[in-house]
């Protein structure tokens, strides 16, 4: 006897399905979508989201700092800035050793730099000797000249990139002047292996302090994660310092700060990883011999570095949050939303100015009418560029906080003469013989710049009606 199998019929297997079947799958599917939703909006929307509120910024700055991180910028500068610092290593060493030997603390600043760098002991030993051998040198009369110059350089170099690399973070074009970062970085170097030198004695001055004041049993056991915590306390502080005083710009202490404590923990962990991983790496040893420890310091120092820069990020963002906003969109902007963004922006500066009102910066247009700063800031700089607005300069670097007002009588000024001043802005005619290859390309132009010029004579201070201010905050 056969049987034959009956086909599976959408409505038999619909009807075999037990009661509880259709809504665990249904509940499986919008847990699903929900997720998709989420990720979706973590990944990418968020950046489309005006808000400013602190759940808002916590998704923009770790979306940011997952994404600096996978950043090839970052990464390429991270290397950069190993290799100058393996350059800077030795002369580095030597002026904070000769400064040391004045103080007959030569060896003091041997233990605290053991102390901050645990994981790099290896390297430091090895170092110290190169050290006493350039300061024997030295001191022998030989290292005259273009050793000392080459010293400098290597110093300066190593700092000068750093600058240069936070003011790229921080959109900052121009950097301290020369002579300035001569006196700065020097400064820095001097005041250094002073402050190691206080340092030390601070902690022996606390751990003494506290066994006398506190004269328990375990106290002995409670100091050393004292003074684990002060060195954490310490590196957050450093890493503070540097983004607060490295960029050529003004850095709020506090978004400064939040990204010290941030990296100062990560460098933390990376320590502890790489001083707990060395009993596992012995395999080097048979590869590399005596120079072992040269690829866990290079990975150690990139990481370092990367860590670093992606904190400069965090800092910037965490100020600047709405820098990021709407940034894809904003890249594959069209030219005509790009010239209604312009002339709202042009009409703002000009019904202010009519109306007597002080002017405003470019991030006070950013907030106060909630557009993204990072199209403001473009547009301003056309605006100028075109003859239309001046840029009251301000105290500090910063553009953003410079008044903007317009540079002509606003009372009769069109949106045609607005665009046609902005179109014609810029350098033609640059191509050799393509007026005489395309003649008529010139003449068409012409024709349409005049038609917008005399189409749009809706004057400026009206473009954007009297309703405007009524309802021009964001909330």
């Amino acid at each position: 006897m056969s049987f034959r199998s009956r086909p599976n019929h959408p409505e038999r297997i619909r009807q075999n399905m037990t009661p509880e079947a259709a809504p665990k799958s249904s509940k499986i599917k919008d847990i699903i979508d929900r997720c998709l939703r989420i990720w979706n909006y973590c990944s990418d929307g968020v950046w489309n989201d005006s808000r400013r509120n602190w759940k808002v910024n916590l998704v923009k700055t770790v979306n940011l700092t997952v994404t600096s991180f996978l950043n090839q910028d970052l990464q390429s500068r991270s290397c950069a800035l190993t290799y100058r610092t393996i350059l800077a290593i030795v002369p580095a060493l030597a002026l904070l050793f000769a400064i040391g030997r004045g103080f007959g603390l030569q060896d003091v600043l041997k233990d605290e730099l053991i102390k901050y760098f645990p994981s790099q002991q290896q390297v430091l030993t090895q170092s110290f000797g190169f050290v006493d051998s350039y300061l024997s040198e030295a001191s022998g009369g030989i290292f005259v000249g273009v050793g000392i110059v080459f010293l400098l350089w290597t110093l300066i170099s190593l700092l000068s990139s750093v600058e240069d690399s936070f003011n790229m973070i921080w959109q900052v074009s121009k950097g301290r002047l020369f002579w300035r970062k001569v006196t700065d970085y020097l400064a820095i170097f001097i005041l250094l292996p002073v402050l190691m030198i206080c340092a030390s004695g601070l902690t022996l001055f606390m751990t003494t302090s506290l066994k006398t004041l506190l004269p328990y049993d375990f106290i002995d056991s409670a100091l050393p994660v004292i003074l684990d915590c002060l060195s954490v306390v310490l590196s957050w502080l450093f890493f503070a310092g540097s983004y607060m005083l490295i960029p050529n710009t003004k850095v709020n202490p506090v978004n400064a700060l939040i990204s010290g404590i941030a990296v100062g923990t990560v460098y933390q962990i990376l320590q502890w990883l790489f001083i707990s991983g060395q009993m596992y790496v012995a395999k080097y040893n048979a590869i590399y011999g005596s120079f072992s420890f040269l690829p866990l310091m290079l990975i150690w120092l990139q990481l370092v570095w990367l860590i670093t820069l992606i904190g400069g990020v965090i800092c910037f963002a965490s100020q600047n949050i709405s820098e990021f906003n709407f940034g894809k969109k904003i890249q594959q902007i069209s030219m005509d939303y790009r010239m209604q963004v312009t002339l709202a922006v042009m009409s703002i500066i000009a019904r202010r100015f009519s109306g007597n009102e002080s002017p405003l910066s470019s991030d006070e247009i950013s907030s106060k009418y909630g557009l993204p700063i990072n199209l403001i800031r473009p547009i301003i700089g056309d605006l100028h560029s075109a003859g239309l607005i001046n840029i009251i300069q301000g105290a500090d670097n910063d553009m953003s906080t410079h008044k903007l007002q317009p540079s002509m009588e606003v009372s009769g000024l069109t949106v045609g003469f607005v665009m046609d001043r902005i179109y014609r802005h810029g350098a033609t005619g640059f191509i050799p013989g393509f007026d005489d290859r395309f003649p008529q390309m010139k003449e068409i132009s012409k024709e349409m710049c005049d038609i917008i010029k005399k189409s749009c004579s809706t004057t400026l201070i009206d473009a954007i009606g009297t309703e405007f201010e009524a309802r021009h905050r964001v909330i």
